[in-house]
């Protein structure tokens, strides 16, 4: 007899329910494919061209990359697959459509974690769907999670753990910096010269490598191994001279790149802990929204080129450089005619944005303070001028209804003092003012900002 109450009734149904579940993923299981009854994985795939193939619990050791490059097919599942060759992604899709990867580990062998290779790497993919996916220690700058070139992919309720390692981000081929230096690299989930992609609910959390003063003397970070003749146009003469930079903390959680042909983004409630960079945008009509970025020098940042950028319902906690920063950068330009051989290019801007309804936190608690707690630099807010003369400047940002929380306040009494523990920043906004192309066309209204140690601004905020 079904019970008469609501609740023993909610009861009933929710365990129906598993037991439907249950039922339909082992029948799924049952029918699909299975990876066990081939040799290997490559040829399951292959001898189903266009059908989801299911990968049933246990360790599959590989020592090629996975190919999927036929569309409508997929591969699904408790199994794990474990890379032993670190020079080889773990799994590829490549020019192919409606693939879809749900359930799956991806990981690499002990020992061969470093890699300069991605681990699953999408290029060309229309309409890819990565479902609960989990890539762990794929220690690279290449990306844990890579799309390249693809259209209306979804990254959704994926896990990407341990993603950095030791490198060198060797910059000698370019006339802007002229250098080679030790760092900690490896980027989450990487985007480039995508369209209509979505990520959401992903987590990106980074536990192996943190950026501690005993691993930056371990592995003397920041040093340059190489040095051009010439000093790099946007490198100080101090930092030349001193053949050390403080950046050594390189790579970020989340990368959408490529401003002139990257549009059409969204990120959405995403967790990210212990990046270097949380969110780093070089891209166009994008949404960021309900993300929570922890622990990252700085939360997220939008430059060369990001036009038309919703930032809003965000958290973002112990950041230490910035919280949230947009800015021109060297690749932000004006529209060219063509001419010669040069065909014609659109305009590269920065601007048209909103921030707003966001939560900025425990500034100056992360793991990173100690390199960047005493520079002037250490500001929530940031708008920055272009990092060329010719770059044209941000223009036309909506700032409202954000809060700026100073946590200092709420900490016990310092010994001895009246006061309370100061803001670890010096002003809640900066605007990098009093040139050619300093940020034009803000406004601010409805903003709760607690004052930095010299106030809320640097200079007068415009209404």
């Amino acid at each position: 007899m079904f019970p008469s109450s609501a609740p023993a009734r909610r009861r009933v149904l929710l365990a129906l329910g598993f037991v439907l579940l249950f039922t339909l993923g082992r029948r799924a299981g049952a029918e699909s494919p299975k990876v066990t009854d081939y040799a290997s994985i490559q040829a399951a795939l292959d001898a189903n061209p266009g059908r989801p193939v299911f990968l049933p619990a246990g360790d599959y050791e590989i020592a090629k990359k996975i190919v999927i490059n036929k569309s409508g097919s997929g591969l699904y599942g408790p199994g794990r697959i474990i890379q032993t060759t670190p020079d080889q992604p773990i799994l590829t899709v490549e020019n192919a459509a409606d693939v879809q990867l749900r359930d799956l580990t991806l990981t690499r062998a002990e020992g061969r974690m470093e890699s300069r290779s991605e681990g699953l790497f999408l290029h060309r993919a229309e309409d890819p769907t990565l479902d609960n996916v989990r890539v762990l220690d794929n220690r690279s700058a290449a990306g844990a999670i890579s799309l390249r070139e693809c259209r209306g992919a979804l990254v959704r309720g994926c896990r990407v753990e341990n993603y950095m390692r030791i490198s060198i981000d060797d910059r000698t081929a370019s006339e802007n910096y002229g250098y080679a230096f030790r760092c900690i690299d490896g980027s989450g989930i990487v985007v480039v010269d995508s369209e209509g992609t979505t990520v959401q609910n992903c987590r990106v959390i980074e536990r192996h490598l943190l950026p501690t003063k005993a691993v930056k003397d371990e592995h003397q970070l920041g040093v340059f191994t190489k040095k051009n003749p010439t000093k790099g146009a946007l490198i100080s003469q101090q930092v030349w001279d001193a053949a050390y930079v403080d950046n050594w903390h390189q790579g970020s959680a989340i990368v959408v790149n490529g401003p002139r042909r990257n549009s059409r983004t969204q990120l959405l409630g995403n967790q990210i802990d212990n990046a270097a960079q949380g969110i780093d945008l070089h891209c166009d009509q994008v949404i960021v929204a309900n993300n929570i970025v922890n622990n990252a020098f700085i939360g997220m940042k939008a430059m060369h080129g990001s036009r038309n950028v919703l930032i809003t319902g965000n958290q973002f906690i112990k950041n230490d450089l910035w919280a949230i920063g947009l800015m021109p950068g060297a690749a932000s330009g004006v529209s060219r005619a063509a001419e010669g051989d040069k065909p014609a290019l659109e305009p590269n801007t920065d601007g048209g944005s909103i921030i707003a309804q966001n939560i900025i936190s425990d500034f100056g608690y992360g793991n990173a303070a100690w390199i960047w707690g005493k520079s002037a630099s250490c500001n929530p807010l940031r708008f920055d001028r272009g990092q060329k003369p010719e770059n044209p400047p941000l223009t036309d940002v909506l700032i409202q209804g954000n809060v700026i929380y100073d946590t200092g306040r709420d900490r016990p009494l310092i010994e001895g003092q009246p006061q309370r523990e100061p803001p670890r920043y010096q002003y809640s906004v900066r605007i990098e003012a009093g040139s050619g192309n300093s940020p034009q066309g803000l406004h601010f209204t409805g903003n709760l900002f607690h004052p930095g140690t010299a106030g809320v601004s640097n200079v007068e905020l415009p209404p």
